[in-house]
């Protein structure tokens, strides 16, 4: 029956999708214009919505229809799997692919692209110059004369101008949802966060260069026609230039900053610039008006349902179980979690330190498995940089290692090796700078466990150094640091309970209808008796002010119900501190790559190391029948072998990456 449910929603969801772009291929065109709009708008013209009503039931319902109904469907396709058998959708593919999923363009400005990913982009550019060159055609052949003494390429100019606009709006639409971290709609396109933020950067370089060239030919415009007061006009019945001139240069200053060279070697000043885009978004609202806002709200809030989360989970302090300190500077930080909460390989949290800096999250990858160590959630955090040394000195260290998503990989199939689906042999291919940096393979087992399914996983290590000749005289000891817990300190857990999907459709959904009400009851009881049979506008700018903050409190009014309902749920034994019982260590050891003769600690590290090859050689030619291919690392690295994995004569490889250059 569930299963039935599933297909029903994704139909229904499918549909739903199709019938909502297909409206913005429309939207310039005449039949929407002059008689589908016409007609709607007679039909939702009332006091509670007023003109906007036909702009909320195109735009705005058939997505946000979608984001709860992919919340029921989620959480169907969730109860059909257990825990321990659920795997994240990269790893699903990495068994085979298909042509469009592999590398297409190699080296470019755009970085690795599959031909699936150049077919969307293409189609999406196609859908803005549709719309661009549709409104031109319909719009300036009725443009025969210019007013108020105005040239006629300037009137056309005008009108050009005020229609790329709406077109960048329609790109807009789009911009917040690769970045809403837990959003639905990104797990409805199998997109992890890591993936979707590309889109971001490209739909923010689209949005900015046209939203720039909008304003530039309005500011050309008025200084051609001895027009430059305007640009100080801030109408209340019109469109109000000033805050059209700040969204734009709050624009422009995320847009500069999001440069690669300034972003990877200035990265708070990249970071604190682009909190600026809640300016850019409230003074963007405040120079387009409602009508327009309603065109991109479902992006925008989901976007806020996220952030909202995201933050009263940030209220919490997690409880520190362990650290294992490498000599390689790289601690493996261990913290409590509840055993139900699980999570797939690969997966990624944000950490923040605040003695260290409370505004800066950092985003790590995840080295434990949720079905090997149900609780516990562990990641692997390497020394380098300033915020990174001083978090080393508080027994940790940060920064992105090219290992730890396959650390994740690994435990995940030690825990699940019996499954018939799983590959029947799987290589390791790591490089190091030099020997001490191999003592990261340490953290490929858990510290606390004795699993002996190792060696059926056929898994071979090849570990090469590329800055050393050869084999160190000395290696420093590993050693684990047992954390005593801190009162108020709780184990990670859901921020909306075990059905997190459940109650997050039922979030958006009764927060949504929570904002129609507002909106609507505002609108009856407050600007329609103050504008119905007089001559007084309400102040645009105003009336979107009015529509945000009713946005983010419908949001943060359910949203506090929901979290509130599910704590309430919550045993009260949930709530305290979890003690995990485990022995602090009276030595230290060394890591068993560096074994020479003397007793490993277990059976099965032995049986682990025999299947550990270091090299300090160059690597190489491996051969197989069909190998999924997935790496991790610079861009330079992701590119060379995304062009092996391309060529015409390695048909059976299949590339996928993990890319940390934001």
């Amino acid at each position: 029956m569930g299963r039935t449910v599933a297909h029903v929603l994704k139909i229904v969801m499918a549909i739903t999708f199709l019938g909502w772009l297909m409206m913005w291929i429309v939207t310039p065109t005449n039949l929407w214009r002059r008689q589908w709009r016409v007609q709607l708008r007679a039909r939702t013209n009332s006091t509670y919505f007023g003109t906007s009503g036909a702009n909320i039931l195109v735009y705005c319902f058939p997505m946000m229809l979608i984001s709860v109904l992919g919340c029921m469907y989620l959480h169907l396709k969730e109860k059909e799997h257990s825990p321990s058998g659920r795997v994240s959708n990269r790893k699903r593919r990495m068994n085979g692919g298909s042509w469009w999923t592999r590398p297409f363009l190699v080296k470019g400005p755009l970085g690795v692209i599959s031909a699936l990913e150049l077919a969307l982009a293409l189609m999406f550019v196609a859908l803005l110059i549709w719309c661009f060159t549709v409104y031109l055609g319909v719009n300036l052949p009725k443009i025969t004369k210019a007013e108020d003494g105005a040239q006629l390429w300037q009137a056309k100019l005008e009108r050009a101008s005020s229609w790329l606009g709406i077109v960048g709006v329609l790109c807009a639409a789009f911009l917040f949802i690769p970045v809403s971290r837990g959003s639905v709609l990104l797990k409805l396109a199998g997109l992890t966060f890591e993936e979707s933020v590309k889109y971001h950067i490209w739909l923010g370089h689209i949005v900015m260069t046209i939203f720039t060239v909008h304003g530039t030919c309005f500011i050309i415009i008025w200084t051609c026609s001895n027009e430059l007061h305007k640009i100080l006009e801030w109408a209340n019945d019109d469109i109000s230039n000033v805050a059209g001139e700040l969204a734009l240069f709050f624009g422009i200053c995320m847009w500069i900053t999001t440069l690669p060279w300034i972003r990877r070697k200035m990265f708070e000043l990249f970071f604190y610039t682009h909190q600026l885009y809640v300016l850019f978004v409230v003074f963007f609202v405040f120079h387009v008006g409602t009508g327009v806002l309603y065109m991109l709200l479902p992006g925008l809030y989901l976007f806020i349902v996220d952030r909202f989360l995201r933050f009263m989970q940030s209220r919490q302090s997690v409880r520190l179980v362990s650290a294992r300190i490498l000599p390689c500077e790289v601690v493996e930080l261990s913290f409590s979690k509840k055993p139900g909460l699980s999570h797939s390989p690969m997966s990624t949290v944000f950490i923040n330190v605040p003695s260290i800096s409370r505004l800066q999250w950092h985003p790590f990858t995840v080295t434990s498995s949720s079905s090997l160590e149900p609780e516990k959630l562990s990641v692997a955090i390497k020394c380098e940089g300033q915020w990174t040394g001083d978090l080393y000195e508080k027994l940790s260290s940060a920064a992105r290692s090219g290992i730890t998503p396959f650390i994740s990989i690994i435990r995940h199939l030690i825990s699940r090796n019996d499954a018939p689906k799983e590959p029947a042999r799987l290589l390791l291919i790591c490089a190091f700078r030099n020997g001490r940096d191999l003592a990261m393979l340490d953290l490929l087992l858990p510290a606390s466990t004795s699993s002996s399914e190792l060696c059926p996983l056929q898994l071979q290590i090849e570990a090469f150094v590329t800055r050393e000749q050869g084999r160190p005289e000395s290696q420093a000891l590993l050693q684990t640091v047992c954390l005593k817990p801190t009162p108020g300190d709780v184990p990670i857990s859901w921020t909306l309970g075990p059905n997190h999907w459940l109650w997050l459709g039922t979030l958006i959904s009764s927060s949504f209808l929570l904002f129609l009400v507002l909106v609507g009851g505002f609108t009856h009881f407050h600007t329609y008796p103050r504008e119905h049979g007089t001559k007084y506008v309400y102040p645009v700018w105003l009336k979107g002010l009015f529509v945000m903050f009713f946005m983010c409190l419908s949001v943060v009014v359910v949203g506090v119900v929901v979290i509130l309902w599910n704590k309430r749920k919550e045993p009260m034994v949930d709530r305290q501190v979890r003690s995990m019982e485990m022995e602090a260590p009276t030595a230290t050891r060394s890591s068993w790559l560096y074994d020479d003769g003397r007793e490993v600690e277990s059976w099965h590290n032995q049986c682990f190391v025999e299947n550990v090859q270091v090299h300090y050689e160059i690597l190489r030619k491996f051969e197989g029948s069909s190998t999924g291919v997935l790496v991790c690392g610079p861009t330079t690295m992701r590119s060379d072998v995304a062009a092996i994995c391309s060529s015409a004569t390695a048909k059976n490889l299949h590339y996928h990456s993990i890319n940390f250059d934001w």
